[in-house]
């Protein structure tokens, strides 16, 4: 046991957070595995942002959400099904500097 009041408190909180990140593990692997199993691609999008929000909320890594959507979408696939696309929001400037880097490399090879 801590011998320091904030130590004690520390570990209370951690305590806390442990449960509730591990129910939260808990329900997106039955989510998962219930969306793998039916093969319903109604549950896809739900799943997904299941995910999405564990992962920015620090429960789970956000790699490991990717990769969780990404296998969620080809088991889907596979079962004859394909889930709807979740579009990310890229902004244009990001696509316009990118081409004006490509015209300028290109400009000076010339």
């Amino acid at each position: 046991m801590p011998n320091i009041k904030a130590a004690e408190k520390w570990a209370r909180q951690s305590e806390k957070r442990t449960t509730r990140n591990k129910d939260t593990k808990t329900r997106l692997k039955s989510a998962y595995k219930k969306a793998v199993v039916s093969g319903d691609k109604a549950e896809a999008p739900s799943v997904e942002s299941a995910f999405d929000r564990a992962a920015s909320k620090g429960i789970i890594h956000p790699n490991k959400a990717a990769r969780k959507k990404s296998r969620l979408a080809r088991s889907l696939a596979k079962a004859g099904t394909a889930p709807a696309k979740t579009a990310k929001k890229t902004s244009g400037a990001r696509k316009a500097s990118a081409k004006k880097s490509a015209a300028k490399k290109g400009s000076k090879k010339a």
